[in-house]
């Protein structure tokens, strides 16, 4: 592969791997620490590994006890780089043949390869330029934990991996269900090669191969290429060697590793996630979730409250004379709820509404709880907890919320009406009249007592005007208290109206804070959760 193309390849690698560690971080307290934490590792492996070397390919032979890896290892290093290490346990520990040294060892560092040899050219295969690591690596099926532990951490470092069987064991499951199956991703930088053929007979050769390729079809491995060869006499050893240069040379196999890491670790988070969106929220359900806690937070008997305040002050403003002061001995609806201002500062007021009782609790959980069930319609099973989760986190400190809520609205209930000057102006002056036409009659009928002479009674229409005062009066009184009885109705009922489209609005605000918003956030989160990890993928 080109440069160019190389670094195409290492572009879109890196935009796949800042969608996964999107994913990762979104999904943060959805979807369990231990598929966020391997997540993680596969995170800070590629960025340790892309920090280190590009210019090395590194290729590990991997085999179970007696599968002749090193001997193949050997045959296709073109030395006996193995035999010449045998001072150490061959199984116990990494062994690396390179072909480029040079910017090599911060990368050997990290993989903790400390028997380094510097291998001979092999003519057709690699030189000192070519940027080649071989690792012969101690059998996978060891009965040393330690040797296991290498090989399972080295299956997760290398850029290629070379898998050796034998015709014996080439079936067993340990490789194929431990290590094989797990990596079915990874097809693009494994090879599998069936090694010592020279122990089958010519005709068993190709029924081998072809049994090994179908379990490997099995493995989800289809893709991968198999290969057969002999290390003791040399059969397919060269074109071991040109599967691998090839990998090499079109210095593809390090993001095609990690990329695969990325898929494996995308579908993880997906099994962990499970599949779908949720439905979300919508303008019906948020109406419907402010409403119910409307009534589950008395706004109905605060909206009565305000009618009836109207109503009281507009009597004691407009009523008859002669009785509106008995309203006096009433007690204003709003001051009993504590919801008058007087000046009382709103955020440190409090209402004297009833405390929310079982029937009230229990329609604020119903209403959240509806809301929650509506919102993640559709959401996997981890997501559909973690949108409940947070509506019942926010339901917790509703009923304080919407008590400060009620009591920092401004009901605007005492005001005054521009019609009551009018009324209270012209109920006076009845008053007055039939107070002026009573105490006339008064004046009269003291000076009949005292037999002076009384003066003439003017008349309107047959009638004394003292006694025309008097009725007027009082006619002129009654009807303007009930006139102003109807006239503030009307009125009450238009200001409780407002009442109630404030408190709705009051209401509806606490609703978005508490239940709402955080009910959003978790359905965007599982939406940008599903985006990031399409990229990832």
């Amino acid at each position: 592969m080109s440069r160019h193309g190389a670094a195409g390849e290492a572009s879109k690698l890196h935009r796949r791997l800042e969608a996964l560690n999107e994913a990762r971080e979104l999904a943060a307290g959805a979807l369990p620490e231990e598929e966020l934490n391997a997540v993680l590792r596969v995170l800070e492996r590629a960025s340790s590994r892309r920090s280190l070397s590009g210019d090395h390919t590194v290729v590990g032979f991997f085999g179970a006890t007696g599968s002749g890896k090193s001997s193949l290892f050997n045959a296709v290093s073109g030395a006996d780089i193995a035999t010449a290490a045998a001072r150490r346990p061959t199984t116990s520990e990494p062994l690396a043949g390179i072909w480029g040294a040079e910017g090599s060892e911060g990368l050997l560092d990290w993989l903790e390869v400390r028997n380094r040899h510097q291998a001979a050219p092999v003519p057709g295969f690699a030189d000192d330029t070519t940027g080649l690591i071989l690792l012969d690596l101690p059998d996978f099926d060891s009965t040393r934990a330690t040797n296991r532990g290498i090989v399972e951490r080295m299956v997760g470092l290398v850029d290629v991996l070379v898998w050796v069987l034998d015709p014996q064991k080439y079936a067993d499951a340990a490789v194929h269900n431990d290590f094989l199956t797990p990596l079915a991703s990874h097809g693009a930088v494994t090879l599998v090669v069936l090694n010592q053929l020279d122990r089958l007979p010519e005709h068993e050769i190709r029924p081998v191969l072809e049994s090994l390729r179908e379990i490997l079809v099995r493995d989800g491995l289809g893709a991968v290429q198999v290969l057969g060869a002999s290390a003791v006499v040399g059969t397919g050893v060269d074109k071991v060697r040109a599967a691998i240069r090839q990998v090499a040379m079109k210095r593809q196999a390090l993001s095609q590793r990690l990329s695969a890491d990325v898929t494996r670790a995308a579908a993880r988070l997906e099994e962990a996630s499970g599949a779908g969106n949720a439905a979300g929220v919508t303008q019906a359900a948020r109406a419907r979730l402010a409403g119910e806690l409307a009534v589950a937070a008395n706004v109905p008997l605060v909206v009565d409250a305000v009618v009836r305040s109207y109503r009281q002050e507009a009597t004691r403003r407009t009523g008859w004379p002669v009785t509106r002061w008995l309203v006096r001995f009433r007690a204003d609806p709003l001051r009993r709820l504590n919801l008058r201002r007087d000046g009382a500062r709103p955020d440190v007021n409090r209402t004297s509404l009833p405390p929310a009782g079982a029937p009230e609790r229990a329609r604020t959980d119903a209403a959240v709880r509806e809301f929650a069930e509506a919102a993640s319609d559709g959401a996997p099973g981890p997501w559909r907890a973690a949108i409940r989760g947070a509506a019942r986190e926010g339901r917790e400190r509703l009923p304080d919320a919407l008590d400060q809520a009620i009591a920092s609205t401004e009901l605007k209930a005492g005001g005054i009406s521009w019609w009551w000057t009018a009324f209270n102006a012209v109920q006076w002056v009845a008053l007055l009249a039939a107070l002026g036409g009573f105490a006339w009659l008064g004046v009269l009928a003291a000076l009949g007592y005292l037999q002076l002479p009384i003066p003439d009674v003017p008349l309107v229409q047959g009638w004394p005007v003292p006694t025309v005062l008097i009725a007027g009066g009082a006619l002129l009184g009654i009807v303007l208290a009930v006139l102003a009885k109807f006239i503030a109705g009307a009125a009450a009922r238009a200001r409780g109206a407002a009442a109630r489209k404030r408190l709705g609005s009051a209401v509806a605000a606490v609703a978005e804070d508490l239940v709402v918003g955080p009910v959003e956030l978790e359905v965007s989160r599982l939406g940008f959760f599903n985006k990031a990890l399409e990229a990832a993928r």
